[in-house]
């Protein structure tokens, strides 16, 4: 049962004006008793009575007879050596043990994650569409966005090694009565042993000596200490789908520090619901050695070089989103209210400070082990972030077996488009890219993003935002910069895949373009009749070309650069000079080159397969680019032949060929809420299955 603190000051009724769900809740009650759920009437809902009964009719019989609220836990494990796979099996089994009718979401895509839903059964499923970093780092916004498209009741997030107490369901149930909007957190308790197992098919906790324990003698909550960082938070909340927090939900790292905190300041603050604090009941467990298996375990060396950054960026975030190092008002603060348990009631308590600071932010200290909060060093926290990673590093890291990357070179006027080509490629399970930043603006950008980015120094600085277009003196020179950093990554024994983030991916290229041998060079033919040859004067796109990491090739490369060096305009015509000569001299047939000081042959790529934004009008097609594209067998398409910036993100959008919500900053997914994007009319399309 439920019932109120008799030591928990009165609530008052909000002033006039007042917003949020806590205006419902002011209400002082008789007996001096502030029932502060306030759903009620609420003595009879909390004592039992006709509600709870009208309650569990609504709600679907579950095996062996239990009603109650569908939760769903959400989790992202980490593959092994970053994480135990003995102590996630565990901590799964324990979340299955839980009364009532629970399902858990795996978020990842390693097979680990595959093998451990595998082995669980049914009520374990893995869904790998969320937003992860190159690092393998899955982003917390993306894991809530996941959880509140859910089609359940209630909501939990918690980290995959922490094992859930029957004690959870049973808070959780209580809340369940509510038709408020709330959200409860807990913080885990720290273990440095747990001597018990599941038996009786995975439903009952028994000893070492197989003896059946229910945890109600065995919950030592005065021997367990509270586990303070942002990790060890269990985190649930109702009604999925709606508002969480009042702003932008910032790209934090999962696991990385902050986040979980920040999360329930935001709501706490945005007033979009109750928050209570559950600390002081034994949720969930946790290993003892959690921080310091963190802060010194990791898979990638190289992505991860001194082990910090990705903490950092959590911190700069915090420090700019949101008001998470301010102090709320003093009159009329939202409260967290405290959850304790005597006998076997419910009761709750509200702090009495004027502001957060007992309840929320003074617990994200721990998190620093520097010392001091990230409020007190938000200035610093506040400055700019960068990757401790060098060019060759990132090339390290993500070159697939075939020594081949991916580049996209892009400044801030086309950031968005930047983002949707790269969301399109980790849809499609592309991993070998890298990007170069035209700008810090863009760097900056891309950090946050989760891309493996790197800065040219050499770039133009009036790089314009709205004037950039085929034509411009200011796309001359960005193109310019992109055949130097081909030739430079060349040099480095990579082959480069170029891509312009203008050009849409339906399928994986790369493996077809290394397939067509040494001594190859191929590119997209500019070519917008559609019929004659491809290979015509000027007509090679630069845009769009896989340069291989030989002798050939980087002597043309070099030839290219001082060519466009000493012209007066973009790179573009370059290639075509130099690979097919003035005129088209070196032209071979109607589809190929042949610079003649290399022997590299040059392979204009078939217009079905690689069409420009010019050819067969796909663009203008009534049914739409994509069914047209399905039609032709086409691997990518490109975005050009249109002027301008706006024009071209519009045709862009329009036609559904676009992954990414600037609102919500989340690559869209199939669970995503894609109409709220209102210039995208149709769904992304895609060809994996």
């Amino acid at each position: 049962m439920l019932v109120a603190s008799r030591h928990g000051a009165h609530p008052r009724r909000r002033r006039a004006g007042g917003n949020g769900v806590a205006d419902e809740l002011a209400l002082p009650l008789a007996g001096g008793l502030a029932l502060l759920l306030a759903f009620v009437t609420a003595a009879a809902v909390l004592s039992g009575g006709d509600r709870r009964e009208e309650g569990d009719r609504r709600r679907p019989d579950l095996p062996g007879g239990a009603a109650g609220p569908r939760v769903a836990i959400f989790s992202a494990p980490l593959p092994p050596p970053d994480s135990s796979p003995a102590r996630q099996e565990l901590a799964v089994r324990s979340w299955l043990a839980l009364p009532g009718n629970v399902s858990v979401v795996l978020l990842a895509a390693h097979p680990s994650a595959h093998a451990l839903a595998g082995r669980l059964g049914g009520r374990v499923t893995v869904d790998a569409a969320i937003d992860i970093s190159f690092t393998g780092t899955p982003f917390f916004h993306s894991i809530v966005a996941r959880a509140q498209a859910a089609d359940s009741d209630i909501c939990v997030l918690v980290d995959a090694e922490i094992i859930l107490l029957p004690e959870t369901i049973t808070l959780l149930k209580h809340f369940s009565r509510s038709d408020l909007d709330w959200l409860v957190f807990s913080a885990s308790r720290n273990i440095s042993a747990f001597p018990y197992h599941l038996v009786d098919n995975g439903t009952q906790w028994a000893d070492e000596h197989g003896k059946q324990v229910s945890f109600k003698k065995e919950n030592q909550s005065d021997k367990w200490a509270g586990h303070g960082s942002d990790r060890g938070l269990i985190v649930a909340w109702n009604n999925p789908s709606t508002r969480m927090v009042a702003g932008v939900m910032p790209s934090f790292l999962n696991g990385r520090g902050v986040h979980n905190w920040w999360l329930i300041h935001e709501v706490l603050s945005s007033e979009t619901r109750l928050v209570f604090d559950a600390s002081n009941l034994v949720l969930g467990l946790y290993p003892e050695n959690f921080s310091e298996k963190r802060s010194t375990s990791t898979s990638r060396n190289v992505s991860n070089p001194d082990g910090s950054w990705e903490y950092d960026v959590n911190r700069h975030l915090a420090a700019l989103y949101g008001s998470y190092c301010y102090e709320l008002p003093r009159r009329n603060s939202p409260m967290v209210y405290k959850v304790v348990k005597q006998f076997e009631d419910y009761m709750f308590s509200k702090n009495e400070g004027p502001n957060l600071s007992n309840s929320v932010i003074n617990k994200e200290q721990n998190v620093h082990p520097e010392g001091g909060s990230l409020c007190e060093k938000e200035i610093s926290y506040s400055s700019a972030v960068n990757l401790p990673h060098s060019l060759e590093m990132l090339l390290e890291l993500v070159a697939d077996k075939n020594r081949s990357v991916v580049l996209a070179v892009a400044g801030a006027s086309y950031r968005d488009m930047l983002m949707s080509w790269v969301c399109r490629l980790r849809r499609l399970r592309v991993t070998n890219f890298v990007v170069c930043a035209l700008d810090q603006e863009t760097y900056e950008f891309s950090v946050l993003q989760g891309m493996p980015v790197s800065r040219d120094t050499l770039s133009p600085n009036n790089v314009s935002f709205d004037d950039c277009h085929f034509g411009t003196q200011c796309f001359q020179q960005v193109t310019k910069v992109k055949s130097r950093i081909v030739l430079k990554i060349l040099r480095l024994g990579y082959n480069v895949l170029l891509s312009d983030v203008d050009v849409y991916w339906f399928h994986n290229p790369v493996s077809f373009l290394h397939s067509l041998g040494p001594g190859t060079f191929a590119a997209q033919s500019d070519e917008f009749n559609q019929t004659g040859p491809i290979n015509m004067p000027r007509r090679l796109n630069s845009g769009f070309y896989y340069a291989r990491s030989d002798d050939a090739t980087i002597t043309a490369m070099e030839m290219i650069v001082k060519h466009a060096t000493n012209s007066g305009l973009s790179e573009q015509p370059s290639f075509y000079d130099i690979l097919c000569g003035k005129d088209g001299a070196n032209r071979i047939g109607d589809d190929r080159c042949l610079e003649p000081s290399t022997n590299l042959t040059i392979v204009f790529l078939s217009r079905d397969m690689f069409p420009n934004g010019a050819y067969g009008g796909l663009w203008e097609k009534k049914h739409g680019v994509s069914s047209a594209c399905r039609e032709l067998g086409c691997v990518i398409i490109h975005n050009n032949w249109v002027n301008g910036r706006r024009k071209k993100l519009h045709r862009q959008m329009a036609s559904g060929l676009w992954d990414y919500d600037p609102g919500s900053r989340l690559c869209l997914q199939n669970w995503s809420n894609a109409s709220r994007f209102s210039v995208q009319t149709d769904d992304p399309v895609s060809y994996d299955s």
